[in-house]
């Protein structure tokens, strides 16, 4: 675990996040305790990354948080993206579930890879999960013991919830000020609606991200995956980390309040500058673009193409592919204001032509020529496409009970480690004897009492 300012332990694997060297980066052998000699010795556990998952030359086995100890109440997806990126890094997630039923998402399906959702196992690898009945006196306990002993609690309950069990920050804060305590909730910690419950299409919906996605002339869409959910997973992944840094430097652990409205309204960017600097109100462009022409989906002779014209010269390029060179003369079309003002008729010129040849051969043409450009892909095209497996973005792993699975991985790559011998997503309670053992120190008959009350349960695997 690291205590106030990163660092009661002794070492400095990991760039100068611990306090005094480490034997080993002298040359020396770690100690037992050192995260460098933990990462070296940590066995493997099966899986990888389909391909690209090799580690970089003259890599090492140590990771930015090996050593870093994160509790995880979070549920769902935002909280459970967030904290598998943090264990992708090397942290040691500890998953606090309720027995029995678990994460809600365990029951989101079909799909199920034997009788493991699909979604689940899509966002929690490299966790162990505790199974903690929190409404027990008992079990509200152990979230204390191991926030004790954690450098990092999440979660994502509605505010005061965690409160009235004596877990919210101030209470947590009394027993462990050094740990960095992330809430993730649906509108913030303070304000008029913040009661309410959050999901990302209401937070979508509300943000005025489905006012602006969707066909032209169409009704407002859901995206297709839960942006706003991943939006704030990735807020709180980074923040997590600045929390990290904050207390190194102070000393001391802090509150950070991420929320799924604040995100998405975050994320805006340029469509709400276009509101709060010039008042132009928001409308949807389906593949299309408000403020470059060209740049959208183009439906060829047996599929669609996307091409996005960021400037004059790849507009330019754009037509002599097409073989309209009298449309890149054209006056009206001559800069991006104009091809915006005169966009319709444009593209219905470069429409009729794209709708000439089929997708394979624009993709072709275009090839080499410095406009970006890309299919429309299906999943089967996407995990079929060179570039994907060559960035290695597949992660494999043998799960306890749904055996071979993958599962899309890290869309970030380092010179120094690599990210890979994932561990599988856990059962519900895997890990509950291990953590009260090993992280709290609970012998035996204490953790038979805790087991036969109902305050925790262990999932036997078999």
């Amino acid at each position: 675990m690291l205590r106030a300012g990163l660092g009661r332990r002794s070492c400095r694997c990991g760039g100068g996040l611990w306090r005094s060297p480490c034997p080993a980066a002298a040359g020396g052998s770690a100690s037992p305790r050192c995260p460098r000699a933990l990462s070296a010795a940590s066995p493997s556990n099966g899986g990888g990354a389909r391909s690209g998952g090799a580690s970089p030359a003259g890599a090492s086995n140590v990771k930015p948080l090996d050593g870093v100890k994160i509790l995880d109440l979070t549920r769902v997806l935002a909280g459970p993206f967030a904290t598998m990126n943090l264990g992708d890094l090397g942290a040691e997630v500890i998953k606090v579930e309720r027995p029995g039923a678990g994460d809600d998402t365990r029951a989101w399906g079909p799909p199920f890879a034997g009788t493991e959702s699909v979604y689940f196992l899509s966002v929690n690898r490299n966790k162990k999960s505790i199974a903690i009945n929190m409404k027990d006196s008992k079990g509200a306990k152990l979230i204390r013991e191991l926030a004790a002993v954690s450098d990092v609690f999440v979660e994502n309950y509605v505010p005061g919830k965690l409160a009235e069990m004596g877990l919210g920050y101030e209470d947590i804060k009394k027993i462990a000020p050094h740990v960095v305590y992330c809430s993730i909730t649906g509108y913030g910690q303070t304000g008029p609606v913040v009661q309410r419950g959050g999901y990302d299409s209401i937070a979508a919906a509300v943000s005025g991200l489905m006012h602006i996605t969707g066909h032209e002339d169409g009704e407002p869409v859901r995206p297709g995956v839960a942006m706003t959910d991943l939006a704030t997973g990735l807020y709180t992944y980074g923040a997590i980390m600045a929390g990290l840094l904050q207390r190194y430097k102070t000393g001391k652990g802090l509150h950070i309040d991420c929320n799924l409205l604040s995100s998405q309204v975050a994320c805006l960017t340029h469509v709400a500058a276009n509101y709060l600097n010039c008042k132009i109100e928001a409308k949807r462009w389906g593949t299309a673009h408000g403020s470059i022409v060209p740049y959208q989906a183009f439906k060829t002779k047996d599929g669609y193409i996307v091409v996005g014209a960021g400037n004059d010269q790849q507009f330019v390029t754009v037509c002599k592919i097409l073989n309209l060179p009298e449309v890149s003369k054209d006056s009206r079309y001559k800069t991006n204001t104009l091809r915006v003002q005169n966009r319709k008729e444009l593209i219905d010129i470069l429409s009729t032509r794209f709708s000439e040849k089929p997708t394979i051969e624009w993709l072709r043409l275009f090839e080499g020529s410095g406009v970006p450009y890309g299919p429309i892909n299906n999943m089967q095209q996407v995990f079929s496409d060179p570039q994907v497996l060559h960035n290695g973005l597949v992660m494999e792993m043998n799960h306890p009970t749904a055996g071979r699975i993958a599962v899309p991985g890290p869309g970030v790559r380092y010179s120094e480690f690599a990210v890979s011998h994932p561990k599988p997503p856990p059962l519900v309670g895997q890990h509950t004897v291990e953590i009260l053992k090993g992280m709290l120190g609970y012998e035996d008959d204490a953790i038979e009492e805790l087991l036969r009350t109902g305050a925790v349960a262990q999932h036997e695997v078999r």
